[in-house]
């Protein structure tokens, strides 16, 4: 069945500006385009839901004033709690490694950060190394979980900078509950008339990525079923108009899942700029869909 298709968003719903300044950087963060996918939300609904949370740009953006953000990367997970429940924690483990960068050097500095985290895998090192590393790209070994991504060529952050970050994130989050589950089960927690923003990884590209959720496309498809059945409106972000290598991704969509698509345009990939040592890109752009169950 051919969903109706937009290449935009319809009519904004909410008056909802792009949200400046990344709290964490994040392959896939939809930073710059979270305001046009909030403008394809229901104009009212109950409790929000964003159970692949990553960066949290949509939450952030849309600052819902009843939300539950959540995801089973345990450090990630830790970053959220503490950033609601003590934002001066949050900024003292960002000053206290920028601060050991600037003494040894940024290289050795982010390595050193890298080893310690590599060793026992802790929130107050990814923090730093998601806003340090190459382009945001959090590659991760699938058999161990080893954190492999190189310095990235920009200096980090000053410290001040970061904490206006932080409260200004803070302030956005204090309607939010964090959990640290699987999306299934974030889910089922939704009730009629509840919202459920879902971002994935992309299905071919990103299972090394930020210590990503697994889960199969079947799965995440019959939990939106379920959701559907029972009165929750669901928006899933999605591959677009994109590859994986030279291979064009299909996603076997199931029919009358969803009502309608949109298209939103991501610009250039940044996984694959890492992956092509900053070559030209003119032929690598990502276009998500947006898939609406209402």
């Amino acid at each position: 069945m051919q969903l109706p298709v937009v290449d935009v968003a319809p009519d904004p719903l909410f008056n909802v500006e792009p949200m400046k300044g990344q709290l964490l950087k994040w392959i896939g963060n939809k930073q710059r385009f979270a305001h046009e996918i909030i403008s394809c939300f229901p104009s009212k609904f109950g409790r929000y839901f964003e159970p692949f949370l990553g960066s949290g740009a949509v939450l952030g953006t849309l600052a819902p004033l009843d939300g539950v953000g959540s995801d089973c990367f345990s450090p990630l997970m830790e970053i959220w709690h503490v950033l609601k429940e003590d934002p001066e924690k949050l900024i003292r483990w960002y000053s206290e490694r920028w601060d050991y960068m600037m003494t040894c050097g940024k290289k050795e500095g982010y390595e050193a950060v890298k080893a310690r985290y590599n060793a026992a895998p802790n929130a107050a090192d990814l923090l730093f190394l998601s806003r340090s590393c190459y382009g945001g790209v959090m590659r991760f070994r699938k058999t161990d979980g080893y954190m492999s991504t190189p310095c990235g060529v920009h200096s980090p952050m000053p410290p001040d900078n970061f904490s206006k970050r932080v409260y200004d994130w803070h302030k956005r989050t204090q309607g939010t509950s964090f959990k640290c589950i699987d999306f299934s089960d974030a889910m089922e927690m939704a009730k009629p008339g509840d919202l459920i923003y879902c971002d994935p990884p992309y299905s071919h590209s990103q299972t090394i990525l930020y210590g990503a959720q697994s889960f199969t496309l079947s799965d995440l498809f019959s939990a939106i079923d379920r959701c559907k059945k029972r009165g929750v409106y669901v928006a899933l972000s999605i591959d677009g108009h994109k590859k994986s290598g030279k291979h064009q991704c299909s996603l076997p969509i199931p029919e009358r899942l969803f009502e309608r698509e949109v298209y939103v345009n991501c610009g250039r990939s940044m996984l694959k700029r890492f992956q092509m040592e900053g070559q030209s890109l003119e032929g690598e752009v990502v276009a998500d869909r947006l898939l609406l169950t209402y």
